[in-house]
């Protein structure tokens, strides 16, 4: 089997580190501009994939707007129409109406919130149904979650814990009103507690399969929805969501950062599940999206009651999703770490680029999270990005007993080449699956397929999980 080179060659100096670090911080949030996947396909989908070029970041994608960041944000709120969790419409006048207003972190935050806040309120007309009210509130969740994203970059980074809450208000609405609701608890987990919704076909209480769903470093609820718990429920299977250490609640409000031991997070999960009468105990599935496909690999190579496992994409190390030039910058000492990250990189960093920073760092700092809702600049660049470093789970992939679906990406903009190095890690039985630009599932978790992805990762389930 053919193996992807993974070995990084030598560095370059300080001097061209830093002058290369102007502008490099864009790529951490967007659609593969610094990034080309070289990486050998394995069983894709079928049909010919389309070829790439360097001048154009995401080959067969649609442009919503110039900037590669933003466009990113924009497909994934596309593709989510699919789902219910957007509207075409809805998505698509918003992105007008940042164009036409001049696109920057303040017009789209405002745009998306208001729609947000437009969909909380009764529509004009009559009184909406139940279900009218369900789905506006799902809506809603999404597009303060395309606010949320970018609000450190705005006029008002300062409103981001509100906006949070906004969202987090608008997803337990649609859980309310969902027939049957999910079950919602606080799963011991430190000083904190998981907040869990389990979802669920039906009240029959009968013991059914059941997928947990692990979010990246930046998604929200919305998005196992949008990647999950849908598809999950009409076929039969039970879907759990969680927000853990480094997101949602447990970071906007809590102030708890990611921790590399993930399993710590996944266990009590379990035992949350294994204790219910409607959970088949031998059907117990982990997906992972994101940095998600870090996050549940290692939980699952030491929670052996994990039936089987989709990392989407596979990810050994996320700390290499962001620019070399970043990189290069932490050494074992802190102090010197620190004083070049704050008198040689801060000053000459951009607006736009402080601000990408600033959101890529948040879930591994609570001090870094709250400068930047106070408009500055983290100064201990030292500690969040030895944690990002710290998740590598490059030597514990071989414990793995579960079987494995490792999914990839045609044009991964965050860790390309991961995929295959993990497959060819696994010991386990293993399967990889790389979705194209063939079929309009390219880019990083297949913004504009959401679907499509879920079918790939369901009907691998059902085979693997089929009869216990």
């Amino acid at each position: 089997m053919e193996n992807p080179t993974a070995a990084p060659g030598t560095g370059p100096s300080r001097r061209s580190t830093l002058a290369g670090l102007a502008g490099a911080a864009g790529a951490l949030l967007a659609a593969g501009c610094t990034a080309t996947d070289t990486s050998p396909g394995r069983g894709p989908v079928a049909g010919a994939s389309a070829s790439a070029t360097a001048a154009a970041p995401a080959p067969g994608a649609m442009t919503l707007f110039d900037n590669p960041e933003f466009n990113f944000s924009g497909l994934l709120a596309l593709g989510a129409a699919g789902q219910r969790s957007s509207e075409v419409g809805e998505v698509l006048t918003a992105v007008n109406a940042i164009n036409k207003a001049g696109l920057s972190a303040q017009t789209y935050v405002q745009t998306f919130r208001n729609l947000g806040d437009q969909l909380m309120k009764a529509p004009e007309g009559g009184g909406p149904d139940r279900a009218t009210r369900r789905f506006r509130a799902l809506r809603a969740s999404q597009y303060y979650a395309q606010a949320l994203f970018f609000v450190l970059g705005s006029n008002d980074p300062d409103s981001e814990e509100a906006l949070y809450r906004a969202g987090r208000g608008a997803w337990d609405t649609f859980c309310r009103l969902c027939d049957p609701a999910p079950v919602t608890a606080k799963v011991p987990y430190g000083r904190t507690g998981l907040p869990v919704w389990l979802f669920r076909p039906d009240a029959s209480g009968r013991a059914r399969p059941t997928v947990i769903l692990t979010n990246g470093s930046d998604g929200q609820n919305v998005d196992m929805w949008t990647y999950g718990v849908s598809a999950a429920l009409v076929r039969g299977w039970n879907a759990l969501v969680y927000e853990g250490p480094g997101q949602g609640q447990l970071i906007f409000i809590e102030r708890v950062v990611f921790t590399p031991r993930w399993e710590n997070v996944v266990r009590p999960l379990v035992d949350w599940l294994v204790a219910r009468s409607d959970v088949d105990t031998r059907r117990i599935a982990l997906t992972g999206l994101s940095m998600g496909g870090c996050l549940a690999p290692r939980a699952a190579a030491f929670e052996r009651r994990i039936a089987a496992l989709v990392a989407m994409p596979g990810c050994l190390e996320p700390w290499l999703g962001f620019p070399p030039e970043l990189r290069k910058i932490l050494t074992p000492n802190r102090a010197e770490t620190n004083a070049v990250w704050n008198k040689e990189v801060v000053p000459e960093l951009s607006p736009a680029d402080a601000a990408t920073l600033k959101k890529r760092f948040e879930p591994f700092s609570a001090p870094a999270m709250l400068a930047a809702r106070k408009g500055r600049m983290f100064t201990d660049f030292h500690t969040p990005a030895s944690l990002v470093r710290s998740l590598r789970i490059t030597d514990v992939v071989g414990r793995i007993k579960a079987p494995t679906l490792v999914l990839d990406y045609q044009d991964e903009q965050f860790y390309p080449g991961q995929a295959p190095q993990m497959y060819d890690r696994l010991r386990a039985p293993k399967d990889y699956v790389k979705l194209t630009a063939a079929t309009g599932a390219q880019l990083h978790c297949s913004p504009m397929a959401p679907q499509q992805h879920c079918e790939v990762v369901f009907d691998w389930l059902g085979e693997r999980l089929a009869g216990g």
